[in-house]
């Protein structure tokens, strides 16, 4: 090894001396520990990490093939992607499904830590770039679902930047200054081009490099709550008496368990892309954008129709305050728990029934959020729907400090 190492300088000893090979590997992976007590839940991450590279790489692919020109994006992506270069279908498939899936992976990995607490007791960090990750991605599927300048794209732009001009203040200018022009055109579509494959990647990477950085201090939390002295477990660990241990290496065995979980997510993922891809492709966005034509409904893609349900039922102003509160009230999240109990929902009443409200809620907001705003049962529903997020959301404090916890360890 020694001859090895004089003949080609530039092996992993030579790399240590210079940028601490070793010493980044043993933090990051091989004596990064992880507690025994979790379940597969908590290889959403990984999962989420997967699906975003999937979703770079197809991005890549199709980027050599599209054309920022409101004349020509729409044949760019349904006739030349689609029929003219080989695989190009797969590319898409793989692109759309993806921008659907990860908003799933997204909500079950933070629904996973409300359930769990892992937004708790120094873990707030975690729990804030985790949001700001969401932010990021919204951003990104948004921009990014402008890109085909089909007519849900035009419209669904069209209705999303009139936001900005907050209502009654007929703010228009700042709506203008988004677009570069009166409606959405040539200069709206080449910013959300910019904004899709430039910026919002790589503010996604220096946020998951973030996310990963919160979660090495304090370490990842557990399905019990339970406080583990991660110190003397590691100790245990190296020391051959694994059992007794209540900890795992990142890598090779969390990462393994990982792996497993990975092998049955790409089965299914795989298995949308070429059987069920139509999910993820709204039929009104394969008509060519038409400013002269407007959609009998109007609404966003799936991700986002809880919140858009929240903006429906009320009047302009009142329905931009409630949207705004939406966006933002998952980051107060922390703060708002005054419980200090670390511990699974299923141990702490009445948080328990607040978590499956708000989730059973949640999607009655979005089935809601998809139906024309015609029928007065299912616009009553969506209103009274929209009430509750609200309330859940106000009545947090109050429930969380006078909680008890029942039953498990301590």
């Amino acid at each position: 090894m020694a001859h090895f190492d004089k003949a080609f300088p530039f092996t992993n000893k030579w790399m240590d001396q210079r940028l601490g090979v070793n010493t980044l590997q043993k933090v990051l992976s091989t004596e990064y520990w992880i507690p025994k007590n979790i379940n597969f839940l908590w290889a959403m991450g990984m999962v989420l990490a997967a699906t975003f590279g999937l979703l770079v790489v197809s991005g890549i692919f199709l980027l050599m093939y599209y054309i920022p020109d409101t004349g020509k994006a729409f044949d760019a992506v349904n006739y030349t992607i689609m029929s003219q270069v080989g695989y190009g279908w797969l590319w898409r498939h793989i692109h759309g499904v993806g921008a659907s899936v990860v908003f799933l992976i997204i909500y079950i990995h933070m629904f996973t830590g409300i359930y769990y607490g892992s937004y708790k007791k120094g873990r707030e960090l975690i729990w804030l770039s985790g949001m700001l990750l969401f932010v990021s991605f919204s951003a990104e599927a948004f921009s990014g679902y402008m890109l085909p300048w089909g007519q849900m794209s035009y419209w669904a732009g069209m209705v999303i930047t009139n936001l900005f001009s907050l209502g009654s203040l007929e703010l228009n200018g700042i709506v203008e200054w988004i677009r570069g022009d009166y409606v959405p055109g040539q200069a709206f579509l080449g910013r959300f081009f910019m904004l899709h494959v430039l910026l919002m990647p790589l503010l996604i990477m220096a946020l998951i490099v973030l996310h990963f950085g919160t979660l090495r201090l304090p370490h990842v939390n557990n399905q019990d709550g339970e406080e583990i002295d991660f110190e003397e477990s590691a100790a245990l660990w190296k020391a051959g008496r694994k059992k007794e241990s209540k900890v795992i290496p990142f890598n090779p065995v969390f990462m393994s368990k990982d792996v497993f979980v990975l092998g049955i997510y790409f089965i299914l993922f795989f298995y949308l892309v070429f059987y069920h891809f139509e999910f993820a492709m709204d039929p009104v966005n394969f008509d060519p954008a038409d400013p002269l034509k407007t959609p009998a409904h109007i609404y966003p893609e799936w991700y986002f129709l809880w919140s858009y349900e929240i903006l429906r039922p009320f009047s302009k102003d009142v329905g931009l305050i409630w949207f705004g509160f939406a966006q933002v009230i998952f980051m107060a999240l922390p703060f708002l728990d005054r419980s200090p109990n670390v511990a699974p929902a299923s141990r702490r009443r009445p948080f328990r029934c607040w978590f499956w409200i708000l989730l059973v809620d949640m999607i009655t907001l979005t089935i809601m959020g998809k139906l024309p705003p015609t029928d007065p049962t299912f616009a009553m529903i969506g209103k009274i729907a929209a009430i509750t997020f609200i309330v859940l959301w106000l009545i947090l404090p109050f429930i969380t400090k006078i909680e008890k916890l029942v039953g498990g360890k301590k």
